[in-house]
């Protein structure tokens, strides 16, 4: 079994070294993301951190609905910044499966 270290954080992916000498980028679930939305006709960007793009997007496959229409959904009901609400959206929709 090959060890890793973290060599460095990129801010999107992090350097890892493999005990062969091996070097591969990999996505961490923390890494934020930025996507474009659009909603309402308006192009937006929306940032988040992969973990919470990997559940939108099972809730969406769920729903068989777009991810960009699951964010129109939040954003019609939304209190908050859209961030925010699409992060409680997904925290509540993981309690409820």
């Amino acid at each position: 079994m090959a060890t890793t270290q973290t060599l460095k954080d990129t801010g999107h992916r992090s350097i890892v070294g493999h005990a062969n000498g091996n070097m591969k980028l990999r996505q961490n679930a923390e890494t934020m993301r930025k996507h474009s939305v659009v909603i309402a006709g308006h192009r937006t960007s929306v940032s988040l951190e992969e973990a919470f793009w990997q559940g939108l997007k099972a809730i969406a496959d769920r729903r068989t609905v777009s991810v960009n229409r699951l964010v129109e959904m939040i954003d019609s009901e939304r209190t908050t910044n859209l961030s925010s609400a699409i992060r409680v959206f997904v925290l509540e929709n993981k309690r409820e499966h």
